[in-house]
């Protein structure tokens, strides 16, 4: 990944900024003064869409990071909600669902977690545990 960003020009990486921020091609290719041929041109070459996805997936990464964040008031809210007697009953009910459905996945992630970390120790020992 770092040799295909070195290949880039700064003009792509200002191209690369300005797809990340608008919502279109078209707009993007305003914002870096590149024309539109230009940047479907360049998210054809292996090099560009390369360092185009892995900036994405960053931004993605770094939006992620700011709902986890905010993941305990979010819970907070939510009991609060269903504990709260002047909230109606639906709307405590959904809350209730929701705490629930959250709790039974972290469960399951869990589990997963678990599986897979001795299913990687049997792998690293070579041999399979019965």
């Amino acid at each position: 990944m770092a040799d295909a960003k070195k290949k880039l020009t700064r003009k792509q990486e200002e191209a690369i900024v300005a797809l990340l921020s608008n919502r279109n091609i078209e707009e993007a290719a305003r914002a870096c003064n590149t024309p539109p041929r230009t940047l479907h041109r360049w998210l054809r070459e292996p090099a560009f869409d390369a360092a185009y996805r892995e900036a994405r997936r960053q931004a993605y990464g770094q939006s992620i990071a700011r709902l986890q964040q905010g993941s305990a008031a979010a819970a907070t809210t939510l009991l609060k909600v269903m504990l709260d007697a002047a909230t109606p009953h639906s709307t405590r009910v959904r809350a209730a669902e929701s705490v629930l459905t959250h709790a039974a996945k972290a469960i399951e992630i869990e589990d997963i977690e678990a599986r897979v970390a001795a299913l990687e120790q049997t792998a690293s020992n070579g041999s399979p545990r019965r």
